[in-house]
This record gives structure tokens, sequence and C-alpha cells, in this order.
């Protein structure tokens, strides 16, 4: 059942074509967040702010019914999401569409007369709390990172440490740049998938530094180059299972788990994908780089070229 069989790949030398690669999405995800942070990227009404309304149907009614009576009302821009379990609706609106919830109520009662519904509740998000949640999001995003850079650097060293945060960094950022290139909302979901990632993103990273360590205390011979390619080369088939079965779950979810998580799904997906890219082209040689640069103190006893 081995899917991949001993490899000998430089990766190592192909950091010019990856760290171009990488450079190229980390500007476009810094924008998506500089855009995210003045309020001007497409974010959803936890970041923007809107309303949300909670419906109770006399009897079962579908999604599509009710985003196509508020699209013939002039609102477009609204989240919907079903609960099946006693005919609930969850309708969310940005500020923007100019609607309110007492007259979206009044639309919704003339289309659907044959199905009356009763509000159990309402929720006003205003414009100051979105900008607070925008704070807090990329505040909890920056102490994330500095806990993963602290958390690597007791468990390897330093320079680990900071090959970890930047391919994390490089992944968040890589998330906000599909998102931004597709115009995506980016909502309280999206930054749980961000966060998600992240910590799968380092999981995978520890694995691969973890071989590169154990192969820097064996003084194996050769550069540091072929040290790092072959600690990759060696845990390369356990780094592709794991996104592949990783990937496939989150994929069902996409195709599978409906519109409501449909975006975070997607978010899981692109981050997997780009987690495990990390690992391997951004991560490893951001370390070996350091570990070569002219001057600096080598590490583990090792004969380097």
């Amino acid at each position: 059942m081995e899917l991949i069989r001993k490899t000998n790949i430089d990766f190592m030398g192909m950091k010019k074509i990856s760290f171009t690669i990488s450079i190229v999405i980390a500007v476009i995800g810094i924008i998506a967040i500089v855009r995210m942070a003045m309020g001007a990227a497409n974010t959803g009404i936890d970041f923007s702010g809107g309303t949300g309304m909670q419906l109770k149907f006399s009897t079962p009614i579908t999604i599509d019914h009710v985003r196509s009576s508020l699209s013939n009302h002039g609102i477009k821009e609204v989240e919907l999401q079903e609960v099946k379990e006693g005919n609930k609706l969850l309708i969310k609106m940005h500020k923007s569409t100019g609607h309110t919830a007492d007259a979206v109520q009044e639309d919704l009662k003339k289309d659907f007369a044959s199905n009356p519904f009763v509000v159990e509740s309402t929720t006003e998000i205003g414009p100051s709390i979105g900008d607070k949640l925008r704070k807090d999001t990329l505040i909890a995003v920056a102490l994330s990172m500095l806990g993963i850079i602290l958390y690597i650097a007791w468990r390897f060293d330093y320079k680990f440490g900071v090959g970890a945060v930047i391919a994390t960094l490089h992944d968040i950022l890589a998330m906000f740049a599909v998102f931004l290139l597709l115009n995506k909302e980016i909502n309280l979901l999206f930054i749980t998938a961000v966060l998600t990632i992240a910590g799968y993103s380092l999981t995978d990273t520890v694995v691969v530094f973890d071989r590169i360590r154990e192969n820097l205390h064996k003084n194996l011979k050769g550069s540091i180059t072929n040290i790092f390619n072959q600690s990759i080369n060696e845990v390369l088939s356990r780094t592709i299972v794991t996104s592949l079965t990783t990937f496939l779950a989150a994929s069902s979810l996409f195709f599978f788990g409906g519109e409501v998580i449909h975006d975070f799904a997607f978010a899981l997906v692109v981050g997997i994908v780009v987690g495990t890219y990390s690992s391997i082209f951004v991560a490893s040689p951001i370390v070996s780089l350091w570990e070569k640069a002219p001057g600096q103190a080598k590490a583990y006893g090792d004969s380097h070229e």
C-alpha cells in the first residue's frame, strides 16, 4: 500500500522559483488584509455591520425560494442559513443593502402568505462592533504567530521558529489572497478556517523539522542542502498521504456540506494545499539559507560546505 516510494528530489534547488511564487502570493494577501482593515474588502456583516433575523415558518421552506423572493425586492447581498429542525431560517443582511428588518419581514409576508412565520430574534450589528471585530481578528492572528515562534524556538531552535512563522504567515496570506481574487466574503467562519489551517500547517512543518533535526544530530556527510533534501524526501510520503486524507475530508464538506459552510470548507481546501506546499518549499528552505549564512555559528556539529 506504499503510495510513494523512496524519492530523491532536489527541493532546495527549487527555492528561487518557490520564493518568487510565495512573495507574489504574500503581497496579494497583505493587500487583502489592508483592505479588510480599512473596511474595503468583501467582508461579512460580522465585520461590516448589518442585520440578522431568525424566522420560524409554519411549514418547511427552502433557501432558494427565500433568496429568490429577497432578490425580487432588491436584496441580493444576503446570507441565508436553514435550520431544518423547527422550520427556522437565519437571515443576515449588510448595511449597504439599505433594507431594515421590518421591511424585509413585510416583503416575506406578502410572498409567503400561505406559510406564515414569526420573528424569534432580531440583531443589529453596528459599524463600531464590526470595527472592533476586525481589530480583534488581526490581534488574534498576530498572537497566534507569536505563540508559534515561541513554541518552535523552545521545541527546536529559534531559526526553526522563524522559518515556521514565515511559512504559517505565508499560508494565512495565501488564503486571504485567494478570497480577495475570487471576491469571496471574509467573515468569522473564514477566520476560523484561517486559524485552523495555521495549526494544521504548523503540525506538518514540525514533522519535517523533526526529521531535519534528527539528521543534523547524526552528523550526516554532505552539505546542509543535501541534509535538508534528504530529510524532506524521507517524510514526503507521510506528508502527502496525511494531506491527501485531510484534503478529501475537506473536499467532502465543500461538495456536500451545503451552502452554509461552503466558503468555510473552500478555505480549508485551499489552506491544506498551501500548508503542505509551505512546509516543503518555504519553511525548510528559509532555515537552510540561515544555516548557510556566512559567519554564522554552525549548529549540531555539522561539517558544512
